[in-house]
Parts: C-alpha cells; structure tokens; sequence
C-alpha cells in the first residue's frame, strides 16, 4: 500500500511534520518494502491556498492514505474528494509512524483538526 506521512526531512527517520498543507516534505512509503520517495513541498510558504495545493499533489502521488499531525478543513476536502483516507495525530519518527500505522493504531478521520490557516507563520501548530 502507498502512503503519504508529513515529515520536516527526507529519510524515514525524519521527524512527523504536524502540519499537512505547510508541512516540509511529503514521504510517500510503500507499507511493505518501506521504499520512500521525497516530495518537497513547494506550496508550503504560500499566501494561501496551501492545503489544496498540497492535497491536489498528493492526490497525484497515487497514495492511498496521508498520515499527518494535524489537517485543515481545505486540505481535508481536497483530500476526501480525491478518495485518500486521512489519519491524524502523527507526532514520531516517520518509521515510527508506519509501524503504529500498520499495527491499526490510526484510526481515519472524518473532517478537519484544525481550522484554516492554522499553520500559517506565526500561528499554533
């Protein structure tokens, strides 16, 4: 299975990135060979509209699921839309992640966890 885990390196011992929309990179793992593929985030200094942008690059990446630490409510839609299962609370290492992922202690959610533009600069995280 391919998924998507936020993280502020490019290695599966990169810490989780709590942001999904202006979070660093996106590492897409495939669950079984752990094969990992860097993403950069491009979107992440944006004006606005990051969360949609980072949701419709994602969506190109083929993933099945993001795992992330917090996701907003454009990001989430943009997501949903596309079909991609969306699993919050994510705060470890990027293998970390996985591991708790495949173990079932994720469960998907079903809106935002935070409002818009919470990971703006100089907003909480």
């Amino acid at each position: 299975m391919k998924i998507c885990i936020t993280a502020e390196g490019k290695t599966l011992d990169s810490t989780v990135d709590a942001r999904f929309g202006r979070c660093k990179y996106f590492l897409v793992v495939d669950t079984e060979t752990l094969q990992c593929e860097a993403i950069e985030n491009h979107g992440m200094n944006a004006s606005g509209g990051a969360g949609i942008q980072a949701g419709q690059l994602i969506a190109k990446a083929g993933v099945q699921a993001v795992l992330t630490g917090h996701v907003g409510p454009n990001a989430f839609q943009t997501l949903q839309a596309a079909g991609i299962e969306v699993f919050t609370g994510a705060s470890q290492t990027v293998r970390e992640t996985i591991e708790q992922y495949k173990k079932g202690k994720f469960k998907a959610v079903s809106g935002p966890s935070v409002s818009s533009h919470s990971g703006m600069p100089g907003k909480n995280k």
